[in-house]
């Protein structure tokens, strides 16, 4: 394998990290998108699959304390119980899909700085809720913030941005880094009560990391004009300003119009420009280290749908079969209220005056 390649990161492990059957995040989405991608006739040249290992204790303790690993290996063992307030309940597999995700995430990272391709995509990956001490919202351990930590201690690396387009906001992801230099964008729909309740403007960051933490909450059914002008005049901006070292791209695909957990208003078309535009700055900033991971999608269509698009667009691969494309995309979205362009407007420019001259 070359380093022209796109790998599409696997590992049938994905597969045991698993809630239940009634739960909303349900890992076959990874898989689907596999299937779509092969028979779209995707994988060759360019774009290829990349069978991945499970991360190792010694990986996970990058972030995460011994204490929470013990907890979460207890509680799984034992096939049962609650790993956070609610919604992240332990099962046998767990813990084992756990470090199957990781580990994909770690060998994305590795894979492109030792040259063996180009970019990378881990559908398992994204888990950007669980924090050093606990997990929190379908997020066990932050793969994420291992594959940092990874870059920073065996890559030498000091500049790594994050760039996070799940519905919602990136918490964990942020609260590890908030010291730091390492910076964390988050376009996420905020509202009262809404999970986990942060991402507001004022979340900067601190100490050595003040002006690394980007947040821009977007209001409900927030569609592709404006959300991409938020993208373009925040995310975009501070990228270039930052001048990273390496992108990592959390691609959770919940803000589109149809999940029913959200709210938020994205195509198909908006994900493509997304990716489009990201794909390009990675190019245009740090020698094309690009490693997209998925997160949030909670309606079973939509997802591969997604996921595949932004994959073809980061490979530059396409289906060959006629109107396989045009197939893929949404053919109609959702208004958009009239006082959403307003309020997401104040926003960039609030972000624009008090946060993004913080970037040095």
């Amino acid at each position: 394998m070359t380093g022209d390649h796109c790998a599409f990161l696997y590992n049938e492990g994905f597969l045991k990290y698993y809630f239940g059957e009634n739960h909303p995040f349900q890992p076959y989405r990874e898989k689907a998108t596999l299937e779509l991608l092969e028979r779209l006739g995707i994988f060759g040249d360019k774009a290829v699959v990349h069978r991945t290992f499970p991360a190792s204790l010694e990986d996970v303790r990058m972030v995460h304390s011994q204490e929470h690993i013990d907890f979460v290996r207890r509680r799984c063992e034992a096939g049962g119980g609650m790993l956070d307030r609610g919604d992240t309940p332990a099962t046998e597999s767990l813990f084992e899909g756990s470090l199957a995700a990781v580990g994909a995430t770690m060998d994305g990272a590795e894979g492109i700085m030792n040259g063996r391709f180009l970019h990378a995509f881990n559908p398992a990956g994204g888990l950007h809720h669980a924090r050093c001490e606990c997990s929190s919202g379908f997020c066990v351990f932050n793969d994420i913030a291992v594959a940092v930590r990874a870059l920073q201690r065996r890559f030498k690396k000091e500049r790594i941005a994050i760039v996070d387009i799940d519905g919602h906001h990136g918490d964990g992801t942020q609260s590890v880094f908030y010291n730091e230099k390492v910076l964390t964008i988050s376009l996420h729909h905020l509202s009262l009560g809404f999970f986990p309740g942060s991402g507001q403007v004022k979340e900067v960051g601190e100490g050595y990391g003040k002006g690394y933490a980007i947040n821009v909450p977007l209001p409900f059914r927030t569609g592709d004009r404006t959300y991409l002008k938020a993208y373009n005049s925040v995310a975009m901006a501070a990228l270039k300003e930052y001048r990273p070292d390496f992108i990592i791209h959390q691609f959770g695909v919940d803000a589109h119009f149809s999940d029913p957990l959200v709210g938020l208003g994205l195509t198909t078309h908006g994900y493509e420009e997304i990716a489009k535009v990201t794909h390009q700055a990675a190019h245009d900033l740090c020698d094309g280290h690009y490693l997209v991971v998925g997160g949030g999608g909670y309606n079973s269509t939509t997802v591969p749908r997604c996921w595949a698009i932004m994959f073809c667009t980061i490979s530059g691969t396409y289906p060959k079969e006629p109107g396989a494309w045009e197939a893929l995309h949404d053919k109609q979205g959702m208004p958009e209220p009239e006082e959403v362009e307003g309020e997401v407007e104040a926003t960039i420019s609030r972000l624009k005056a008090e946060v993004l001259p913080l970037i040095r």
